[in-house]
C-alpha cells in the first residue's frame, strides 16, 4: 500500500515558531521617518443629509498636516467589484451629499501622530440633516418604503447590465432568479407541503489584528501599499480606480495577516490611506480602533431564507420555492456577488428536480455586509439543513434515510443544469455517522452514490 506524506498525518505549522517567539512581522510593525497618520471623522447618523462641514478647528489642531474630503479624491464614486462588471458604483469613498450608516467616513485627518489626528477628527463640525433611516430589509422592500439607491429602488437589480438603472428591454429584475423544471406541477402533485423560515444575524468577523495600512508615495511617482488584506490584487484594482492610476504603478505587500475570515478583503481602509500618502507626499499609517472594527468593518450579512417544499408520501422532494433576503447595508461592497452563491445554493447537495428561487440582495442604513467565512454557502447551508430536519419530523421519516434518499447521486443534474461528475455526499454522510459511533440500518450502508 502506497505510504501517504500527508494525508492523515499531522502537519507542523510552518509560521508557528516566528510566531510563538514574536518575530513575525505584521502591517503595524512597518514604519518609516516622517510617517504621518490618518484618522476619521465618520457620521454620527445612519441617514442624513450633510448641509455643512467645517473643518477649520481641526487644522488649527498641533500636528494636524492635512484634512481630506471627497473632493480630494480623483474617482469619489466606487463598487468593490467593478473589475468583473457589477456596478453601478454606488459607494463614496469619502461622503459627499449623504451618509448611509453610523460610522461612514466623511473627512479623512491627516497628522504628526495617531493622537493628534483623533483630536483633529474631534474638532470637526458637521451640519447633517437627518433624514428617516432603513434598518429592515424586508421593510425597505415594502411599497412606499424611503428609497436610498439612486437607481429608484432598494434592492441590487439583475440583469442591467452595469448601469443597474435602466433594465435593458425590461429585463432586469430586483432579485437573482433560478428556476427548474415545473415547480408548481410538483406542489400540485405532492403529498406533503413544508415551511419553514430561518435568520441568520450579522456576525463581526473580530480579528485579533485590527485593519491596519502604511502607504509610501515612493521617489519615481510609483506608490507601495503595506497591508493586512487577504486579497492583496484586489486591493491594487481598487486603489487604481479610486486615485485613476495605471495598475502597474501600484505595489501592494501583504505581510502576515492576524485574522481575516474575509474580513480584510474590501479596500477601504487601502484606498483612504493611499489617498492621504499621495495628497502629503509622505508615508502614511492608519491603525483601525477595536471600535472601528465592530462599528465600521464589513460584516456577515444578516440573511433571512424562506423554503417551501413539495414532498412525496415516500420522502422524496419533488420541488422547492425559496426566497433569500440579505441585508446588504449601506452599500453593494461584494454583496451583490454573495447573493448570487447564496441563491444558487438553496438546493444544498440534494437532487430536486423542479425549485423556483429567488435571491434578494437589499440595501439599508447599517455598516456594509461582506465576505465571511464560507460567504455566499454558509447562509444556504444553515436554512437547507434546519429545513431538512423539519421535513423529516413533519412527515414522520428518520432524518438521515431522508437526506440518503435526496441525495445527489453521480449522472444527477444540479438546479443550475450542471450534470454532478463526482457526487459523494452519501459516502460522507456514512463516514461522519462511523466517526461518530452511530449505527446506520443495513440498507442505507448499501446505498451509493453510483446510480
Amino acid at each position: 500500500m502506497m505510504e501517504l506524506s500527508t494525508i492523515g498525518k499531522p502537519v507542523p505549522n510552518f509560521y508557528a515558531q516566528s510566531h510563538a517567539t514574536g518575530q513575525t512581522q505584521y502591517v503595524d510593525d512597518v514604519s518609516f521617518p516622517g510617517m504621518l497618520w490618518a484618522k476619521a471623522f465618520r457620521s454620527p447618523v445612519p441617514r442624513g443629509r450633510i448641509k455643512r462641514i467645517d473643518y477649520q478647528k481641526a487644522l488649527n489642531v498641533p500636528g494636524v498636516v492635512s484634512v481630506l474630503t471627497s473632493k480630494d479624491v480623483p474617482n469619489n464614486l466606487t463598487v468593490d467589484l467593478f473589475m468583473i462588471g457589477v456596478g453601478p458604483p454606488d459607494e463614496p469613498v469619502l461622503a459627499e451629499e449623504y451618509v448611509n450608516y453610523i460610522g461612514e467616513p466623511i473627512c479623512l485627518v491627516v497628522a504628526k501622530d495617531q493622537y493628534a489626528a483623533q483630536k483633529g477628527a474631534e474638532r470637526i463640525e458637521a451640519d447633517i440633516e437627518e433624514l428617516e433611516p432603513l434598518l429592515d430589509p424586508e421593510e425597505a422592500l415594502r411599497p412606499g418604503a424611503p428609497i436610498i439607491k439612486s437607481w429608484g429602488h432598494n434592492a441590487f437589480i439583475y440583469g442591467s447590465g452595469t448601469d443597474g438603472a435602466t433594465p435593458p428591454g425590461g429585463q432586469g429584475r430586483p432579485y437573482f432568479q433560478v428556476k427548474r423544471g415545473d415547480v408548481e406541477r410538483a406542489f400540485q402533485s405532492a403529498d406533503h407541503v413544508i415551511k419553514g423560515e430561518y435568520v441568520m444575524h450579522p456576525q463581526e468577523h473580530a480579528p485579533i489584528e485590527t485593519h491596519v495600512c502604511v502607504a509610501k508615495p515612493e521617489p519615481d511617482g510609483r506608490l507601495t501599499i503595506y497591508s493586512s488584506s487577504q486579497a492583496p490584487y484586489f486591493v491594487r484594482s481598487n486603489v487604481a480606480n479610486v486615485l485613476k492610476m495605471q495598475e502597474s504603478k501600484i505595489r501592494v505587500i501583504s505581510l502576515n495577516v492576524g485574522g481575516g475570515f474575509g474580513g480584510k478583503v474590501d479596500p477601504d481602509i487601502e484606498q483612504l490611506t493611499a489617498l492621504a500618502a499621495l495628497k502629503t507626499n509622505r508615508p502614511v499609517k492608519w491603525r483601525w480602533t477595536r471600535e472601528e472594527e465592530f462599528t465600521v468593518s464589513t460584516v456577515r450579512a444578516g440573511t433571512k431564507v424562506y423554503l417551501e417544499d413539495a414532498v412525496s408520501r415516500d420522502g422524496l422532494i419533488l420541488g422547492r420555492k425559496g426566497r433569500l433576503i440579505h441585508d446588504a447595508g449601506a452599500y453593494s461592497k461584494t454583496s451583490p456577488y454573495g447573493v448570487i452563491k447564496a441563491t444558487v445554493n438553496l438546493s444544498g447537495p440534494y437532487r430536486i428536480p423542479s425549485a423556483y428561487y429567488q435571491g434578494y440582495c437589499v440595501y439599508t442604513n447599517k455598516q456594509p455586509s461582506s465576505a465571511m467565512r464560507g460567504y455566499g454557502a454558509y447562509e444556504s447551508t444553515f436554512a437547507v439543513e434546519l429545513h431538512m430536519e423539519r421535513i423529516a419530523k413533519s412527515i414522520g421519516i428518520d432524518s438521515w434515510e431522508f437526506r440518503f434518499k435526496n441525495a445527489y447521486r453521480r449522472g444527477d443534474v444540479s438546479v443550475t443544469g450542471k450534470v454532478m461528475e463526482d457526487a459523494y455526499l452519501i459516502e460522507v454522510m456514512k463516514e461522519a455517522a462511523r466517526l461518530a459511533n452511530l449505527r446506520l440500518p443495513e440498507h442505507l450502508l448499501l446505498m451509493s452514490s453510483e446510480r
